[in-house]
């Protein structure tokens, strides 16, 4: 047989897999192949090879290829872990969040997790590498898969599977043990030797390498209030009955998803009220610094503290960073060549700096307001100047960075990371990217209000994320304090708006693998009405109908 690989045809005696093409091909790419592309379709590497396909590979770092190497070592971790525990039905491991570069775990049942266990789950983890299993994938109906995780006690999937539409389901056995897992996986565990595990705060610590380094195990940074900011928000999934998808989807068929909204709208509200108790009780407070990546609903968040700033006797001014963009025309580009709106460089910040001195000095200063259809700042005649009982609610990716208000004095700032840190997950062992979250918000907010497709969105993500990666979160734990923004029903209400954006995106596009991983990710999810949210909610800045200008 013949296949076309990156434009050069390569014969084979008889029939192959993409893997075996893959070992032919491998000295070409810088790095492990751990996926095929064929005829426009994603292949996991042990699939037979179609005769006359047209071929090429991804490695770990590719995004898919790094998911796929992520998913793999998770179904590593949860089959080692399930050999060394007594009773693997009832003691497990639940995949919780991503801390930096690592994966946390949290043991669900009777067991401890310390560092003896960890241990024992590397050096089984160490062993099944050795061995080079195959990740064995079958299709499963529905009803047998639901059979076959209640038996062994993974409720989670039960629930998931319930709402599912396909009458199959891919189910994925590593040396007799099953599992569920959203997305393609490596052919055998010989290609998962880069991992360490840590044992961290009752739980474990997946390190993982990133796309950047796939063959390098970054030593793992303690973020301890990123840490308990997110064991807070599974604290209050817990409270409300939500762990997991399966359980957010009984809520709504219950008929709860008004009380729900209520419920967590009023603990978002009483976390931004502690907030607004902490500004108030320090004097010397001119500057209230909220920063955090994109579409982590900054520009609610800003208002909503001036609301209870008020409350307690303060005059709140809320100014947006991104008004002091530079002209679109002067706006740094990245190694892509596409403008890079994250970097410091993006903001006029000596405009900035003199602005916010001048405002500190009791004059009265023209504040402008950036227009992002045309990419020009503009003066129309809005003006400010501080009164004793004033104070400017500055809201930004690069409000935490010190180089953004150098000129201002530091105790007069007081400073506040947020993001949307989803605590919600698939199951027990598919969580969902915070990221994912954060991508759909602003996919629905720039088409409804900056004029840009689903598509553009996608491409300039990855530019957004290394944005992030060298501009906020160096800066996360030096905040004061940290605000989720999520809400747990929200990527329900999303879906309902993101799905037409997504289907828009042409197979013959760069940006449909992903926007197809986003379609099947959101048919999780029972779509919703945004009829129902209040008109102040963080998902209103991104959905419509706002009462506050975002």
């Amino acid at each position: 047989m013949t296949v076309n690989v990156n434009g050069k045809e390569l014969s084979f005696a008889g029939k192959v897999t993409y893997g075996q093409i893959a070992q032919s091909v491998q000295e070409s790419y810088g790095h492990r192949i751990l996926l095929a592309v064929a005829d426009g379709k994603i292949r996991e590497l042990f699939k037979e090879a179609k005769d006359g396909a047209k071929v090429h590979f991804l490695t770990a770092a590719d995004k898919i290829g790094h998911d796929t190497y992520v998913r793999s070592a998770t179904m590593l971790l949860m089959k080692a872990a399930a050999d060394v525990v007594e009773d693997p039905v009832k003691n497990r491991l639940k995949m919780e969040f991503s801390i930096g570069k690592g994966l946390f775990c949290f043991p669900r049942g009777d067991f401890a997790v310390d560092d003896a266990f960890v241990k024992k789950v590397s050096e089984r983890m160490r062993e099944l590498v050795a061995a080079k299993l195959p990740f064995e994938k079958s299709a499963w109906s529905t009803d047998d898969a639901i059979s076959l995780f209640s038996s062994q006690g993974m409720v989670d999937k039960v629930k998931l599977f319930k709402y599912r539409r396909g009458s199959y389901v891919n189910v994925y056995c590593l040396d007799g043990y099953y599992d569920y897992y959203y997305g393609y996986m490596v052919p055998d565990t010989g290609y998962l030797s880069c991992f360490e595990l840590v044992a961290y705060q009752g739980g474990v610590m997946l390190m993982l390498p990133s796309a950047e380094a796939p063959e390098e195990v970054p030593a793992f940074e303690e973020r301890r209030k990123l840490f308990d900011t997110l064991v807070e928000a599974e604290h209050w999934g817990k409270q409300i009955g939500i762990d997991t998808v399966g359980d957010l989807n009984d809520k709504i068929c219950g008929g709860d998803l008004a009380e729900l909204i209520l419920v967590q709208e009023a603990m978002q509200e009483s976390r931004i009220g502690h907030i607004a108790d902490e500004i108030a009780a320090r004097s010397h407070v001119k500057f209230v610094m909220i920063a955090g990546p994109s579409s982590s609903g900054k520009t609610t968040f800003s208002h909503r503290l001036s609301i209870q700033l008020k409350a307690r006797g303060l005059k709140p001014h809320p100014i947006a960073l991104d008004d002091y963009f530079v002209e679109r025309e002067k706006t740094p580009k990245d190694a892509d060549g596409k403008y890079n709106f994250e970097c410091l460089e993006a903001i006029d910040v000596e405009q900035f700096n003199q602005d916010m001195c001048n405002l500190l000095e009791g004059k009265q200063v023209d504040m402008p307001t950036f227009n992002f259809k045309t990419g020009r700042r503009e003066y129309n005649g809005k003006t400010l100047k501080l009164d004793e009982e004033d104070i400017l609610v500055i809201e930004g990716i690069h409000g935490l960075n010190e180089k953004m208000s150098y000129a201002l004095p530091k105790e007069s700032k007081f400073r506040i990371y947020i993001s949307a840190l989803t605590s919600l997950n698939v199951d027990g062992h598919n969580r969902i990217p915070t990221t994912d979250g954060r991508l759909l918000r602003r996919m629905v907010r720039d088409d409804r209000t900056r004029g840009i497709s689903a598509k553009q969105t996608i491409d300039r993500w990855a530019s957004v994320r290394r944005g992030e990666e060298e501009n906020i979160f160096p800066y996360q734990e030096s905040a004061d304090v940290m605000f989720n923004s999520v809400l747990i029903y929200e990527l329900c209400v999303l879906k309902t708006f993101a799905e037409p954006l997504l289907y828009s995106i042409g197979k013959d596009e760069p940006e449909y693998f992903e926007a197809k991983r986003l379609l099947k990710f959101l048919d999780y999810f029972l779509g919703v009405s945004s009829e129902n949210l209040p008109n102040n909610s963080i998902v209103r800045e991104f959905v419509g109908g706002s009462c506050f200008r975002v």
